[in-house]
């Protein structure tokens, strides 16, 4: 039988777990920003260059969603890839703002 503690245990002395975790996010982060860098040095009016950026984000929140899920049901570390997740979307909110620059470009014009 399953006690409380069981359903809450977060620790994180699985090794590798966060690193894992971290690189993805990283890799993440730096494909939305070569995706920013198109957007912003070279198609200012386009607003499909400059919905990559969150969309990329977004992908891989969900992507760290999906790994959390596998590795939970495998009894393994899972939470240090909830939190690359979290963080994903979180940064995905705050991009969401270069579309909405790149709309406001094209209706000035």
């Amino acid at each position: 039988m399953f006690n409380d503690r069981d359903f809450a245990e977060k620790r994180f002395d699985k090794p590798g777990t966060a690193r894992a975790a971290v690189t993805y996010t990283a890799v993440v982060v730096a494909v939305a920003g070569l995706a920013f860098a198109f957007y912003a040095f070279g198609a200012r009016d386009s607003v499909y260059a400059a919905s990559l950026v969150p969309l990329f984000l977004f992908l891989g929140g969900v992507g760290a969603f999906v790994r959390t899920y596998r590795e939970w049901k495998a009894e393994r570390g899972w939470a240090a890839w909830q939190g690359a997740g979290w963080f994903l979307m979180l940064v995905m909110l705050f991009t969401l703002a270069v579309p909405g620059s790149a709309i406001m470009t094209g209706a000035v014009e």
